[in-house]
């Protein structure tokens, strides 16, 4: 009778501790758990970068467009005789276009043979954009890289397309894609809206 007691009370402490045992085991999966739940979200939060991120957004600094009387910091200075000569202030118009429009003359000539011609192009050139200071101080840093682009394209030009409008305004699409592709190899920006024929002689 009394080992028959004595394996009912064993039997009952080996259950007790099991159970114990089986609510341990429960509760350590559960602190798990939200030890890996939290440590997601913290992840979650940094990638995020609401924390633990000190690196600051990088700033945009590609020139921007600039409104009709707004100042604009990075346009180069004119020189003293040429502030002279101009005489009164420059103002824009209310109406047309919201931007101004800034200027770019090449300081020299272009001359090149047509392509599958004897006979010779000459140019004086200028480009325009509406974009700050910074695209006119870039054409002018970079004017022989864009020179030897442009002398090509005019080399690639047929003699049938200088005698025609529609030629013309192709050789003058080309000529500004040519700019603006020098200026964003180098710059990493072009801006460049269009190119002007300011002379234009076929000999």
């Amino acid at each position: 009778m009394s080992d028959k007691g004595a394996s009912k009370d064993g039997a009952v402490e080996g259950g007790t501790e099991k159970k114990a045992k089986g609510k341990l085991g429960l509760i350590l999966i559960g602190v798990g758990m939200l030890a890996l739940g939290g440590g997601g979200a913290a992840f979650a939060l940094v990638a995020s970068g609401m924390v633990g991120s000190h690196a600051e957004k990088k700033e945009d600094n590609l020139p921007r467009l600039v409104r009709k009387g707004e100042a604009d910091p990075y346009m180069p200075k004119q020189d003293d005789s040429a502030a002279k000569d101009s005489g009164a202030e420059e103002v824009d118009g209310d109406g047309g276009d919201q931007y101004r429009t800034a200027y770019y003359t090449f300081s020299d000539d272009f001359t090149s043979n047509l392509k599958g011609s004897d006979s010779l192009i000459q140019l004086s050139l200028a480009c325009s954009t509406r974009y700050d200071g910074r695209v006119l101080q870039w054409l002018k840093k970079h004017e022989l890289a864009i020179r030897s682009g442009l002398l090509a394209i005019l080399a690639d030009t047929p003699e049938n397309d200088v005698y025609t409008l529609d030629g013309k305004a192709r050789l003058q699409k080309r000529m500004t894609d040519a700019i603006n592709r020098v200026l964003i190899q180098k710059e990493g920006f072009g801006g460049v809206e269009n190119v002007y024929f300011r002379n234009f002689i076929i000999q």
